[in-house]
């Protein structure tokens, strides 16, 4: 039964071994996302206001509570590769509470409060982290996001914008998904500033420049693991 005592385990389990776990996740999805040739990688641990920075590691006020990463521009932006990239957080989960179970197994280390808290909450993450299911927000568990791209949903697909140069009009024209004219301008910069702001609130995304009259890809933005 939970008594007075056990406050301190409490503590211990929720400000110091679930903020190692979820960074552990985090650095799942990272891995995967660094092999696939991701760009601008950033993780943040916890939520509120900025503590510190360091690199691509980014420390909140409420470290104890959600974390994410973002990338962008992956090189191998198919399939397969947002499949490994939405695994990695579980693997590497499930990796470090297997580790964790064999060197207590072994006797390489004194199993303890520690090590019942890490391989337990490891275990929890994965659980809910595989579970397919929407968000509030809008967002979805890693599991839901593996289960739509196995079955190849269509809103899982990214929406492409498209930056074309109308001879006729002699305008720059930034087309959406369905290639209707969102927006026209000037110049080319203008036009690409807002279509790198419209893929990026609108993962996951790529934006294309067809000029030559062939497509080529500027930029893309995946969808964020959490």
């Amino acid at each position: 039964m939970f008594g007075i005592n056990d406050l301190p385990k409490f503590f211990l389990a929720f400000f110091l071994v679930l903020p190692a776990i979820s960074f552990l996740h985090e650095a799942g999805h990272v891995f995967f996302a660094w092999l696939m040739g991701a760009k601008n990688i950033k993780v943040t641990i916890g939520s509120g206001s900025v503590l510190f920075k360091a690199g691509i590691l980014e420390i909140r006020k409420y470290y104890f509570w959600y974390g994410q990463c973002s990338f962008d521009n992956l090189k191998r932006n198919k399939r397969l590769a947002n499949l490994l990239i939405f695994s990695g957080g579980v693997l590497f989960n499930a990796a470090a509470a297997v580790a964790v179970m064999y060197m207590v197994e072994e006797d390489m280390v004194e199993a303890g409060l520690l090590t019942y808290q890490f391989t337990y909450f490891s275990m929890y993450y994965i659980f809910f982290a595989l579970l397919p299911m929407p968000y509030p927000d809008g967002s979805y568990s890693d599991g839901k996001v593996i289960l739509d791209l196995i079955q190849n949903k269509q809103h899982i697909r990214d929406n492409i914008y498209r930056i074309t140069w109308d001879k006729e009009k002699q305008q720059w024209q930034l087309l959406d998904h369905y290639k209707t004219v969102i927006e026209t301008f000037r110049s080319e910069e203008e036009a690409i500033a807002r279509a790198h702001e419209l893929a990026q609130s609108n993962r996951p995304s790529r934006l294309v420049n067809t000029k030559s009259g062939e497509e080529v890809e500027v930029c893309n933005y995946p969808r964020v693991p959490l």
